[in-house]
């Protein structure tokens, strides 16, 4: 497990209730040595329409905040 990894899971965990509140949930699939996040939506989240802006400005902005060797986050 990557360094990146380690600090990436309890970020999810407070990630996480907000994307449950509306059915929804994330899965971590993967860190990269290059700080790249893949994760994967699930529930109401996979099929919805604002999943991208969920991903970009939810997930990948708080990820960025409070880890900054996290550079992009992707969907898989």
């Amino acid at each position: 497990m990557t360094d990146i990894k380690e600090k990436v899971i309890p970020v999810m965990e407070k990630i996480r209730p907000m994307l449950q509140a509306d059915g929804g949930d994330i899965e971590l699939i993967d860190v990269s040595d290059e700080g790249i996040v893949k994760v994967k939506l699930v529930g109401a989240c996979a099929g919805c329409a604002m999943s991208q802006q969920t991903l970009k400005l939810g997930v990948e902005r708080m990820l960025k905040h409070e880890i900054p060797e996290v550079t992009a986050v992707e969907p898989v």
